[in-house]
């Protein structure tokens, strides 16, 4: 999981954790972070939106997450769930 979130976000482990203890929104962990340049090869529908058609900045970045948490759990192989060539 941290993996996942460290190539969505940029943040490390100790950056994440110290983001959890501060108790930071949404709105703020994704305005801090640096977003991987191959986010937009996120694609598909979680729950019930296509996280490439949401306008929202905001809650595409935070749909993108669900997705990726979401392959994770079916067991998706890490190579794809990180968009890997």
């Amino acid at each position: 999981m941290d993996q996942v979130i460290e190539w969505l976000t940029g943040y490390d482990e100790k950056r994440l954790k110290e983001l959890i203890d501060e108790k930071v929104t949404f709105e703020t962990f994704f305005q801090n972070a640096s977003l991987n340049p191959n986010a937009h090869l996120i694609t598909g529908v979680i729950c019930g939106y296509r996280v490439e058609e949401i306008e929202n900045p905001l809650t595409q970045q935070v749909r993108y997450l669900d997705k990726l948490v979401d392959e994770l759990a079916k067991g998706r192989k890490m190579e794809k769930i990180l968009r890997v060539a």
